[in-house]
């Protein structure tokens, strides 16, 4: 038979912490800290297959209920109490568990087990009423919410209501009277709007709640955090049912949330919050604003010094940041849940490298404990240390980095604007996991409420988004689309800034500059250059960019695109006159004029790159997209023929008809590429003598200067050969002129099915091969790159695909191409070198793939060079274990 049920206690334990598959994250570190002798309260944990099987079918195999009923009898036996017992109850918490944290996102049910009667012997039993009501209300309340769909607000205006009635500021300040009361209206809503009454069978509450937390895998906001994160649809979540303890039993009681290490900063130092006389979700939920973690040392000192030593005792066993639970129920500590830490992308550089200087990990193990969209993350912008401040308010830094946008208050408005382009700021008084697609879409949360360790709080770190929490200045008022902060009063789509490091609310638009590369991301990449064996070059058409690619490791270019360099002010109107030149000489004359911009360019990229190769792709795109557009210019006659300016007429009557002749029916399949090198001849030569004068130039002066010529949108091999012909003809006679010798290399971009297939002849005279990923996606789908916006998104909702094909590389047919064309190259030339130039070069995904089919090397946008590096040593380390 199988097992479908695991049980977690002392000395009763079945799990362990490599079962996460199985047990998800929870309850596999609940087993195993029962196992290292932590004090866990008792429970079971229900597996994911569980979970799997009845989201197909809707109901359970039989095995599984006589797997839940024994565990039930050990849990009673454990605890000495029965659930549904009216004397002594044993109550339960039922907790969801995936195999990776998505906090928040499925649903919890505490104090089950309470009923009419139990609640009155529970009162009787601990001799306070006022804490067996407090119980009650909480779990009639969740209960109406996550099981029976209910709306939580229809609980908590009832709450607000009464507090307002009491003239009280806090649920704590709710009596045992008020309480009670609050529980038959809760009953009451129940029996309102279902139609029955709140079930007083305990067995029938849980498996209630064990099937309303299944459910949860698929609500909305569960579904959009495994979008954005890249999770597995089909995993399902386990259930924990465990032993309740209490946080809400007065003042040596008390619950909390903390790290083992600060998950802002990364900084080796206990860091969390707490609530005394609270139970877990107050701390969560923002309710009320939590203490620091450090007064807890003052007020339950045992407790206190005992969850450091639980602390220190699991980061060195997991070997990583732990973020935990706990509650302390009259004194006496109990750890609900360990699990991996988020972080920002800052703390994961310092707690890697730090860990590795404590001889906790080593250092491969420190590469692969950074993900590359933290590297992306830390490169955020942050506020102009120049720039005059208005601020207004100041918060909770929660979440690092500088965000600009325009105010919304809901999670559908920040999503609405969005799709507009607009960049908005979403201002709440707590953010739920029901704001995670706004969240998503936003720059980054502003709360009036909350903690550091809050909904927004842990969900801006995760998303590497600015957040500023517990912001208790600000007065927000929806229906009249505005908040207030003393004399200030911002309205909706109005500009603020907030800084996430500061905690600092700005009125209006504020200058934000690039971040740096911290020391701690340096070493670590410089560690991955140790590992990794594909190279990384940048994509680059400016001195600038070349610099600052170098600057992040680059190791030479990729892809300069000639073509733009041709758009500056200075340079448009000559690129015209040759393209409206009506035979060769008038079109050379304005490529004279040309040669020396084009010349200059090339020198400070090659001072920039001084000893790197510099890969440069000759003119690629169409002649029409240098001209003005036909309804620009038929605009521009019209204004022309009402001023009669005959003259000006003229020349913009040749312009439209030279625009005429150059439309094609599909311009991304037409006279482009080395088509146009071979018709017009001298458009290359241009480029070419300009090339090879700048590294002449250069070469003379003692630099080390090493050219790689590209040939474009080459699929027939003669193709290649006659412009390659060319190309070295003008190559060597510039050399020959110049008395330098220059070691150049010419090769072609690898983007047209045929190009692929006939990749071993092309090889025989090619230098290099370099896969346009972009052309090759575009020609291998038939999708235009520039109208996918139009259906792809259906397509991935339908699931017929489940990336964009122009971000993430299709490595089941484009990438099967990407086989046969190195194949064939290297079949014909062993040490051909190979690389990828399209925007594909500095996607995760498409890197690891690159490195798996024997690349050379990638080649990307400056930014994304450290990502490319880190997820190259990665890639290194994998093929490694995998062996």
């Amino acid at each position: 038979m199988s097992k479908f049920v695991y049980f977690f206690g002392k000395d009763v334990t079945d799990g362990k912490s490599s079962m996460k598959d199985l047990l998800g994250g929870k309850g596999a570190n609940l087993a195993e800290m029962a196992n290292l002798g932590v004090p866990v309260p008792p429970g079971f944990t229900i597996t994911t297959e569980v979970c799997v099987l009845y989201l197909k079918n809707k109901n359970y195999p039989e095995e599984v209920f006589q797997q839940i009923e024994e565990a039930i009898d050990k849990l009673e036996s454990l605890n000495n109490k029965k659930l549904g017992d009216a004397g002594d109850p044993l109550l339960v918490s039922v907790r969801s568990g995936a195999k990776v944290s998505m906090p928040g996102m499925m649903d919890t049910v505490l104090n089950l087990g309470l009923t009419d009667r139990s609640v009155i012997e529970l009162a009787n039993k601990v001799n306070d009423e006022r804490f067996a009501y407090d119980c009650y209300r909480r779990f009639i309340s969740m209960f109406g919410d996550v099981v029976l769909g209910l709306e939580f607000k229809k609980f908590d205006s009832l709450i607000a209501n009464k507090k307002k009635e009491l003239r009280v500021e806090s649920d704590t300040d709710l009596d045992a009277k008020s309480l009670k009361e609050l529980s038959e209206r809760f009953k009451e809503i129940i029996k309102l709007e279902k139609g029955f009454e709140f079930p007083q069978d305990p067995k029938v509450q849980l498996y209630m709640a064990i099937d309303a937390v299944f459910e949860s895998w698929n609500n909305s906001r569960a579904i959009t955090y495994r979008k954005l994160n890249g999770i597995d649809d089909t995993w399902g979540t386990a259930v924990n049912v465990q032993t309740m303890v209490y946080g809400n039993r007065g003042g040596n009681s008390g619950t909390g949330v903390a790290f083992t290490r600060n998950p802002s900063t990364g900084e080796k130092r206990f860091f969390g919050e707490y609530l005394i006389n609270a139970q877990g979700e107050d701390v969560v939920a923002g309710i009320r604003t939590p203490d620091f973690i450090d007064t807890l040392e003052d007020k339950i000192p045992e407790a206190y010094k005992q969850l450091i030593d639980i602390c220190q005792t699991l980061e060195a066993h997991f070997k990583d940041m732990q973020d935990i639970e706990f509650t302390i129920q009259e004194g006496k500590l109990y750890m609900l849940q360990t699990r991996t830490g988020k972080r920002t992308a800052a703390a994961a550089m310092k707690i890697a490298t730090d860990m590795v200087d404590e001889g906790l990990i080593d250092k491969e193990t420190a590469i692969t404990r950074v993900k590359a969209e933290q590297i992306d993350l830390l490169l955020h912008p942050r506020i102009d240390p120049k720039a005059k401040l208005d601020i207004i308010a100041k918060g909770l830094p929660a979440s690092p980095g500088a965000a600009v946008g325009k105010v919304v208050f809901t999670a559908e408005a920040a999503e609405a604007m969005s799709e507009l382009g607009e960049k908005t700021i979403l201002v709440r008084t707590e953010t739920s996991p029901e704001d995670i697609g706004g969240m998503a879409a936003a720059q980054g949360f502003l709360t009036v409420r909350g903690g550091m360790t809050s909904h927004a709080a842990v969900v801006g770190r995760g998303m590497g988004k600015p957040c500023v929490v517990g912001c208790g200045a600000i007065s927000i008022d929806i229906k009249n689309g505005l908040f207030m902060v003393d004399d200030h009063t911002i309205r909706e789509h109005e500009y603020i800034t907030i800084d996430g490091s500061s905690g600092s609310v700005i009125v209006g638009k504020v200058e934000l500059i690039d971040a740096e590369i911290n020391k701690d991301l340096k070493r670590l990449l410089l560690w991955a250059d140790e590992i990794r064996t594909l190279g990384v070059r940048t994509n680059a058409d400016n001195p600038a960019d070349a610099s600052l690619a170098r600057e992040l490791g680059a190791e030479g270019i990729g892809l300069c695109r000639t073509e733009h360099m041709f758009f500056g002010d200075d340079r448009i109107p000559v690129v015209r006159e040759m393209i409206l030149a009506e035979d060769e000489k008038s079109r050379k004359k304005a490529l004279k004029k040309l040669l020396p911009m084009q010349k200059a360019d090339f020198l400070g990229i090659f001072r920039s790159m001084e000893g790197l190769p510099v890969t440069i792709r000759l003119l690629d795109p169409p002649l029409h997209e240098f001209l003005p557009d036909k309804e620009e210019l038929d605009a521009k006659l019209r204004e022309l023929e009402a001023s009669g300016d005959w003259e000006k007429i003229g020349d913009v009557n040749k312009i439209i008809k030279r625009v005429v002749s150059l439309k094609e029916l599909n311009p991304m399949l037409g006279h482009r590429g080395c088509r146009l090198g071979i018709t017009y001849p001298e458009i290359y030569d241009m480029q070419v003598r300009a090339i090879m004068e700048a590294a002449c130039e250069l070469a003379a002066n003692g630099m080390q200067i090493v050219p790689e010529i590209m040939i474009p949108l080459v699929s027939l091999a003669k193709e290649f050969s006659v412009t390659r012909n060319e190309v070295c003809k003008m190559a060597n006679q510039v050399m020959g002129e110049k008395g330098i010798k220059i070691d150049y290399h010419v090769g072609t971009m690898i983007e047209l099915p045929r190009a692929v297939i006939t990749a071993d002849k092309i090889a025989v005279e090619a230098d290099f091969f370099s896969f346009g990923t972009n052309d090759l996606t575009q020609t291998t789908f038939g999708f235009s790159r520039d109208d996918v916006s139009k259906f792809v998104p259906i397509y991935q909702k339908a699931g017929i695909i489940e990336h964009d094909p122009f971000e993430v590389l299709d490595q089941e047919g484009v990438g099967e191409l990407m086989k046969i064309g190195i194949q064939k190259g290297r079949s014909v030339k062993p040490n051909l070198q190979m690389g990828i130039c399209g925007e594909h070069g500095g996607e995760p995904k498409s890197i690891h793939f690159a490195h798996k089919i024997g690349f050379d090397y990638v080649s990307c946008s400056p930014y994304r060079v450290p990502i490319a590096r880190l997820v190259a040593a990665q890639s290194t380390i994998d093929s490694r274990n995998a062996k």
